[in-house]
């Protein structure tokens, strides 16, 4: 297994923060267009958040989710890639946490079943635990 094999599942998950990104602002721009809504409407930070229907704040909400989590994960990347120990199962690994993010975000922006979403959340962040430990037991072991 090359070392670069682990940048195909973060770019996966950058790219994810992206879709979600431009659909949040496709989502706010229709409502804020269709209620004909102004600069005074939401000058005060949260105010667009507080009379936004659940399809327009959700996307926020999940943009907001891709930076908590995900953020541990690329610092998890950059260590393994620079200390050379990518393998397959850090790898198999990553794609489970980009799975589950790309399910996760999915239901979030669209019907937003919460159990479902809770589901789809835990099984990501368990991904990146798993990652994280390993790699701490490994580099306390040296």
């Amino acid at each position: 297994m090359t070392q670069d094999a682990i940048f195909t599942p973060f770019f996966a998950t950058v790219f994810l923060t992206l879709l979600v990104w431009v659909y949040m602002y496709i989502r706010r721009i229709s409502f804020i267009t269709s209620r004909k809504l102004g600069q005074k409407d939401f000058a005060v930070p949260g105010a667009l958040a507080q009379i936004s229907p659940p399809s327009v704040s959700n996307p926020s909400d999940n943009l907001k989710n891709l930076f908590e989590i995900p953020i541990i994960f690329y610092a998890l990347v950059l260590y393994l890639f620079i200390t050379k120990q990518v393998d397959a199962v850090y790898v198999n690994a990553a794609w489970v946490f980009v799975v589950f993010r790309v399910l996760h975000s999915a239901v979030h922006c669209t019907f937003n079943l919460i159990i479902v979403r809770f589901y789809l959340y835990l099984f990501s962040p368990l991904a990146v635990w798993f990652i994280a430990i390993r790699a701490a037991l490994i580099h306390l072991g040296t």
